[in-house]
């Protein structure tokens, strides 16, 4: 569990990609002061295992799913990336709660300069945004970020010049894609409301050719 707060920027060094997955050297120096192997550590968002630990980075393996169901398959050597080791629970909770089960792919569709904060809207899926509030938080690339409006395709938000500055998100283009994981409270609210018959089961996704895209199957 993490709580969304970056600790630090680390960048890319190796990919080794295999049939069975990937492997990822991180270079990193803050993280690393009490990171084990085992150790769980959130990579521009998505929860990874610590698989080596040295002095100046780290590796993790990388399953072929979750390259194809985050934005990991897309990395290069030299990108940079989020880094936060697992939340302690006797620390402050400065975010909000993240799990690191990225739940899809959002595309960056705006960028405006808003006095000190820059607006970002990313496009979202259906899936996403319906687990959204105004006001409520979702984590972009491992970054509790609050959301300021919503659409029936997308979501803004805004950074204040120290979260542009320690996280990758002061890097991002129009067209970048990012990690997104909704609201955790929001998704056993619905599934409560579900059993109780007082929500509509989640329809069943429609297997087409967009579906088969977004998820790299094509």
């Amino acid at each position: 569990m993490f709580s969304g707060i970056v600790e630090e920027m680390g960048a890319i060094q190796a990919i080794n990609k295999g049939l069975a997955g990937a492997k990822f050297s991180i270079l990193a120096s803050l993280i690393l002061e009490d990171l084990n192997i085992g150790d769980s550590i959130s990579v521009a968002g998505a929860c990874l295992t610590a698989s080596q630990v040295g002095d100046l980075g780290f590796s993790v393996d990388v399953s072929t799913e979750t390259l194809k169901c985050t934005t990991l398959g897309t990395l290069t050597v030299g990108t940079p990336v989020n880094l936060e080791r697992a939340m302690k629970l006797d620390a402050r909770m400065g975010g909000h709660l993240v799990t690191g089960h990225v739940d899809g792919i959002g595309i960056l569709r705006a960028r405006e300069q808003d006095g000190n904060a820059i607006q970002l809207t990313v496009e979202a899926p259906e899936e996403i945004i319906r687990h959204c509030v105004g006001k409520g938080s979702i984590a972009v690339d491992g970054i509790s970020l609050t959301i300021n409006a919503i659409s029936d395709r997308s979501i803004t938000m805004a950074i204040i010049p120290h979260t542009a500055k320690i996280t990758t998100m002061g890097l991002k283009q129009i067209g970048d894609m990012v990690n997104l994981e909704s609201d955790l409270i929001g998704k056993y609210v619905e599934r409560l409301l579900q059993a109780s018959g007082a929500l509509p089961a989640k329809p069943a996704p429609v297997i087409d050719r967009d579906y088969l895209q977004k998820r790299g199957l094509l």
